[in-house]
């Protein structure tokens, strides 16, 4: 009870001082407070592929389509939309009445700026346009996409529901760098960021837009009206496990995003809480090699971690209820339509001797590798396990402490880890980022143009051209397959598993949409 007590009182301490640091709001305003799964640091979306980055971009941007539930694009920011007879001109219309928050319509250049930069830093992005001729304005809500041949995901690059998301920003912000973060935050959606009242490590703050036009339909997923039932969404950084859960129980917060697995009997217990999954498809959990430094940038190497991992002893350490963990060697998510296990045969299952054997015959030196370990965040906390079984596995392993945002900030240098960079680290997509070629930004070998880690291979390139032109599912699933066993003998990334994690809420707070993204419009708290 000594110890309940102590983080009970730091819970409250906790909330108390994210509470002072805000305006006060009208008598009468309904806030809902939510603990997010990291504390928000960077506020690009497009520069970054960090989840709590994507879930700020849909606080306060739109889309121009948008997932339903069923992950089926639907119309979002469009009026309608149209393909020519010989499939290489896509026309766009607007819905009327869309604004950006300081009053300024939405026009057809905001869109083409937001798609070429979203363009220059997404995989899926990155390919529309390899086959685009050329965007362009017709009128202010009106704009086309040329192709120079016919490609097929098109309206699937455009409704891309996870990171990088293309959320339309003003003209002025998207001709913004890819490469250089936007430093004005004016979007179009359904709540404005109050960035005067931003306090990183403690809150951020955003305002009903009142202006915003929500879509006739009823909400589903990520499509449909977006109708806020609430004034105000406050996300309060609390990064102590306990102190969040306490706090949560004592009713100081409304929801938390992400629970860790040791307290969810604690949550169950109490009959004010739910715990709900607003995700069923689930998450993959990996481990991102950088390929630019020794020892990983030679392949073998590579496959010798592979070798020396095993999803068992993992997912027992990251998650510890089987009800909520899958061993899957699929990488683009067991149970879908291009889910196999082909390839990975014999690895991820800690064949020590294997990886030893591999790493004497590629002449490793015992060149430390650099592991970034992110101390707060459900993923990141499960880098010790890594580093025992690479260590088994005949690998010298320098794991190094900090918080997820410096994850993201250092994964994007590319100097030598003794100079700053980094060899590997963790993290996890959700299914709906990694289900097929194009889509799963890690099984790019794009090298320069390839997210962080920069793979550098013609051949899964190759494959993954083929897989973005065929219309025939069971070539686009033979492709499918050709690029897993491309992976296996080229490794990027090594995958440890499948989980489902909830979220706990309040029963006074509903309405949260069973999407790929957590999202707060629809959300009624009583």
């Amino acid at each position: 009870m000594a110890f309940f007590g102590r983080h009970f009182r730091l819970a409250a301490a906790a909330v108390a001082v994210a509470a002072s640091s805000i305006v006060p709001q009208t008598a009468g305003a309904q806030t809902l407070k939510v603990v997010k799964h990291s504390d928000l640091k960077i506020l690009d979306p497009i520069w970054t592929t960090a989840y709590i980055v994507r879930n700020h971009g849909y606080m306060i941007y739109d889309t121009l389509f948008g997932v339903d539930k069923d992950l089926t694009p639907q119309p979002q920011m469009l009026e309608s939309w149209s393909v020519s007879p010989d499939k290489l001109v896509y026309t766009f219309r607007l819905r009327d009445g869309l604004a950006f928050h300081d009053g300024a319509p939405v026009t057809s250049e905001d869109c083409i700026a937001s798609i070429k930069r979203w363009a220059t830093r997404d995989a899926m992005g990155i390919n529309l346009m390899s086959y685009t001729k050329e965007l362009a304005a017709v009128d202010a809500r009106t704009f086309t996409l040329t192709l120079k041949e016919p490609y097929g995901l098109v309206i699937a690059s455009l409704s891309k529901p996870s990171s990088n998301v293309p959320f339309i920003m003003p003209a002025r912000v998207a001709a913004t760098p890819g490469n250089t973060q936007i430093k004005e935050f004016v979007g179009s959606g359904p709540f404005v960021f109050r960035q005067d009242l931003w306090r990183p490590g403690q809150v951020v703050v955003y305002d009903k837009n009142k202006a915003y036009k929500p879509r006739s339909e009823p909400a589903s997923g990520l499509a449909g009206g977006k109708v806020v039932h609430v004034d105000r969404v406050e996300w309060v950084a609390m990064p102590d496990a306990q102190t969040t859960t306490n706090a949560l129980l004592n009713g100081e917060i409304d929801m938390i995003e992400q629970p860790v697995f040791e307290l969810f009997s604690l949550l169950e217990k109490d009959r004010n809480i739910e715990i709900v999954d607003f995700n069923p498809l689930g998450s993959q959990y990996s481990l991102r090699f950088n390929t630019l430094h020794k020892p990983f940038d030679n392949p073998k190497i590579r496959q010798a971690a592979l070798y020396a991992l095993n999803q068992k002893d993992f997912l027992a350490a990251a998650v510890g209820i089987p009800k909520y963990q899958k061993e899957c060697k699929a990488l683009f998510i067991c149970g879908t339509p291009l889910g196999t296990e082909k390839g990975f045969e014999g690895m991820l299952q800690s064949d020590f001797a294997k990886s030893k054997e591999i790493l004497k015959a590629e002449g490793y030196d015992g060149t430390p590798v650099v592991l970034l370990f992110a101390t707060d965040t459900n993923t990141g906390r499960q880098s010790p396990v890594i580093k025992s079984l690479l260590e088994r596995g005949g690998f010298t392993v320098d794991m190094q402490a900090m918080d997820w945002q410096t994850v993201v900030s250092r994964r994007t240098r590319k100097e030598p880890p003794n100079a700053g960079g980094w060899h590997a680290f963790l993290t996890s997509w959700v299914a709906a980022d990694v289900l097929d070629p194009i889509m799963s930004a890690f099984v790019s070998g794009a090298c320069d143009k390839a997210p962080f880690g920069w793979p550098c291979d013609a051949k899964l390139e190759e494959l993954r051209a083929a897989y973005a032109k065929s219309t025939d599912p069971a070539e686009q699933k033979r492709l499918a397959e050709a690029v897993q066993i491309r992976v296996s003998e080229f490794p990027t990334h090594a995958i440890l598993g499948q989980f489902n994690l909830p979220s706990a809420r309040r029963k006074n707070v509903s309405g949260n949409l069973q999407a790929p993204a957590p999202v707060f419009w629809n959300v009624k708290k009583q």
